[in-house]
């Protein structure tokens, strides 16, 4: 009796054992509109504490933010201070132009690494590509998790929302960059505003296998529990909008398990804190996930 006792006491433990083998951490991407007094009632000073209360109540681990000011960067870096923010501005490499900003809880991660590159065939300077409007830009940061063995590859970016090239070169620019800079063992999270629905050529140039190596599924796709919220991201700030496709993505690699996908919806009084929804994945690495 004692040895089934003990096998069971065992059986009953390997789920518990296995819990603690698997890393848990959520990301948010999140196009927070960059301050203009143009958009009155919905400009940022009316809408700041909006947008860091939300990002305060859902706590994510990581977050990407795109269309982001250096006064709003220093604001929000204010109200958020249990973040570290990574990253320059677009327009010079500094502080002029908007910023993508990639955050990440100072309490959870150690920051082993960080840069911006530029959406171009010249990413290693302040430029625009193929067909863009603008100058597009990518974050990254490498962290080690200060509880476990986990280190991530964050990497964090804005499409461009014109040039139809400049989208899908950027996406294939993306991939080749992750593929020749995430190290072995490395857990791969791209997230940010790309202006591109879902099975665009934008999006297929991510996630499609038969492209090449290092896919990286879209999270909605891949996610263990259904969907929450509308599909649609970009609202205009007008909160009966309700668009088919998302235009803002968590994607990473294979591997790495989806719990939960969610486009969040919060408003007050029908005011909503952006002109885009966050969109929130809760991620998991490891045997026990």
């Amino acid at each position: 009796m004692r040895g089934l006792a003990l096998l069971l006491a065992l059986a009953l433990a390997l789920p518990a054992a296995a819990r603690e083998r698997a890393d848990r951490f959520s990301a948010m991407t999140y196009n927070i509109r960059l301050d203009l007094a143009s958009d009155g009632d919905n400009a940022w000073p009316h809408r700041r504490g909006a947008v860091t209360a939300l990002i305060a109540y859902h706590a994510p681990d990581l977050i990407g933010m795109q269309e982001v000011l250096l006064h709003q960067k220093q604001a929000v870096e204010a109200d958020l201070p249990g973040y570290r923010f990574v990253g320059v501005a677009r327009d010079d490499g500094r502080e002029r132009g908007e910023f993508s900003p990639l955050g990440f809880r100072r309490d959870r991660f150690a920051l082993v690494a960080s840069g911006t590159f530029w959406l171009s065939p010249t990413p290693g300077v302040p430029s625009r590509g193929w067909d863009a409007a603008l100058p597009r830009i990518a974050s990254w940061a490498r962290l080690k998790d200060k509880r476990s063995r986990l280190t991530l590859l964050a990497v964090n970016t804005h499409f461009d929302h014109v040039g139809t090239e400049a989208r899908l070169e950027s996406a294939r620019q993306l991939r080749r960059w992750i593929g020749a800079n995430r190290r072995r063992g490395e857990t791969v999270v791209l997230m940010g505003d790309f202006n591109s629905p879902l099975e665009s050529p934008p999006h297929k140039a991510i996630t499609d296998p038969a492209v090449g190596p290092d896919a990286l599924p879209d999270t909605l796709a891949i996610s263990r529990t259904p969907h929450f919220g509308p599909l649609g991201t970009f609202t205009g700030f007008k909160i009966e909008k309700n668009d088919p496709s998302p235009i803002d993505h968590i994607f990473v690699n294979k591997g790495t398990a989806v719990l939960r996908h969610a486009t969040l919806t919060q408003q007050t009084g029908g005011k909503l804190p952006s002109d885009h929804y966050p969109v929130l994945a809760d991620l998991c690495v490891g045997e026990g996930c």
